[in-house]
């Protein structure tokens, strides 16, 4: 029996070292799609990578991941192909770069249609983004100008929404493109009510009939704490986010943060209190791994994004408040956000020149939607405490 076929947009880093990778281990014949043509080369040339896996238990150890090709994404005519013949599509190419890939999907759905393919396709965006696969499915519609693409997307093709949660970061060895390193810890959940067909049997997905739990418990914990971190860390000069979080000022902040966090999430989501504490401290034990030298730059790119209703800190903030508990160092990770001050970072310099233009007051009210004035003074009352830092010059 031939293997089933798995498509998978973005041969980056994430891509390679997280879902490419169970797919592949899970017995898919696995694609990935890029524009990326020396990665796409690669692959194609030698047909397997590895992954390097980044942790102190399982130090020096090394996955090799085979039986894997790549297409060009522009590549339309290889496209419809392997979107024809796929039982799965997943994404790791960033939650903007959905809108691009949509165009591409659509002609391939328009094409399995055409090629009279009734079995069930499932499409999971794995962004960090909630809501990601139901973005996708709304922008591959817009594409789709037959009524009969549009009835046959409905019928036989789902887009569950998931979670995911890998830190990978940055990794060369020995030259090689192809080479990812990885935290060993991993977590993929995945809506089942919206899965098409048979349910997905892959080993390392987990299935939920209640996402929105997992994906805030993630968003607002891990990534929260992550970018809090980060934009900590850059204030006081450090590089890395294990190099942040070793300053106890940091840790504190950030611990405490994610506990306020923890809190609105064990109301909202009827969590178990003392686990939920457990997977914050599981969190920061993470976030130190001396093998993971994550770049605060990196994790605390697009500022803009990070500061938006529903995000990493504005979401937990506003959760916190829903329930009236205390939100005071959430607000400290905010101020610290409207502090980044990077010139390679395109959202950095917009969201400086707001606060340049128009004040922190109006600029956070105007890129957080908070409109409160007991917020947005606790928010504005710690960026005046945190502006004396040094901020280094990147």
């Amino acid at each position: 029996m031939p293997k089933q076929k798995a498509l998978h947009f973005g041969a980056g880093n994430i891509g390679r070292g997280f879902i490419g990778a169970l797919l592949a281990t899970a017995g898919y014949e696995l694609v990935f799609a890029d524009v990326v043509e020396n990665l796409i080369n690669a692959l194609n040339e030698n047909g397997e990578y590895e992954i390097y896996i980044l942790d102190l238990e399982r130090k020096g150890e090394v996955d090799t991941i085979k039986g894997v090709s790549g297409i060009i994404s522009t590549n339309q005519e290889a496209m419809n192909k392997t979107i024809t013949e796929a039982s799965i599509i997943t994404t790791a190419v960033g939650p903007n770069v959905l809108r691009i890939i949509a165009r591409g999907v659509a002609s391939g759905i328009s094409a399995r249609r055409a090629a009279g393919v009734t079995s069930e396709l499932n499409i999971i965006a794995c962004e960090n983004l909630t809501g990601a696969s139901s973005l996708l499915k709304e922008e591959v519609t817009k594409h789709l100008k037959e009524d009969a693409d549009k009835e046959y997307l409905d019928k036989y093709v789902g887009f569950p929404n998931c979670a995911v949660d890998r830190i990978v970061p940055p990794f060369t060895k020995d030259n090689n493109p192809l080479a990812v390193g990885v935290e060993n810890f991993y977590e993929w959940i995945v809506e089942e009510p919206a899965i098409k067909g048979e349910k997905l049997d892959i080993p390392g997905m987990k299935l939920t009939d209640n996402l929105t739990a997992f994906v805030q418990r993630k968003l607002f914990t891990l990534n929260c704490g992550h970018a809090i971190t980060a934009y900590l860390g850059f204030l006081k000069g450090f590089r890395t986010v294990d190099e942040a979080l070793g300053d106890p000022w940091i840790e504190d902040i950030v611990h405490k943060a994610m506990l306020e966090s923890g809190a609105a999430l064990c109301k909202k989501h009827s969590f178990n209190e003392e686990e939920h504490e457990k997977y914050i401290n599981k969190i920061q034990k993470r976030f130190r791994n001396p093998y993971i030298k994550d770049d605060v730059v990196r994790v605390g790119r697009e500022p803009i994004r990070k500061v938006t209703q529903g995000d990493r800190l504005v979401g937990p903030l506003n959760m916190a408040r829903e329930f009236g508990l205390g939100y005071s160092n959430l607000a400290k990770g905010i101020a610290a956000a409207f502090l980044y001050e990077n010139k390679d970072d395109k959202q950095s310099g917009e969201l400086r020149a707001k606060v340049e233009q128009k004040g922190i007051r109006e600029a956070v009210k105007e890129v957080t939607g908070l409109q409160d004035g007991e917020v947005v003074e606790e928010i504005v009352k710690s960026y005046g405490e945190l502006e004396g830092l040094k901020r280094p010059n990147l």
